[in-house]
């Protein structure tokens, strides 16, 4: 049987969490400042102008969806094509 405590005391983790919240709190406060500082500079735009939340999904329309299809299907059939001959000469 192992000796020492098996199990974590609850309130040094309780104070670990609450210490790396406010460690993230300051690291997003800094990010948040950088990102200020780069507005309306070329490069890529900071997350929260974009008004979307992160991880969101993008919406596409019907004939967008027709296009990526279309386009994707085109690619296949050279593809297939490709193969085709490729066993015919070997």
């Amino acid at each position: 049987m192992p000796r020492g405590r098996s199990n974590p005391d609850l309130a040094t983790l309780e104070m670990a969490l609450v210490g790396y919240r406010l460690e993230r709190q300051k690291i997003d406060e800094k990010i948040r400042e950088l990102e200020r500082q780069l507005k309306g500079r070329k490069g890529s735009p900071a997350a929260e102008d974009s008004g979307k939340a992160p991880g969101a999904k993008r919406v596409l329309s019907a004939a967008a969806r027709r296009r990526i299809a279309a386009a994707q299907k085109k690619r296949w059939a050279e593809h297939r094509k490709r193969m085709s001959q490729a066993a015919k000469q070997g």
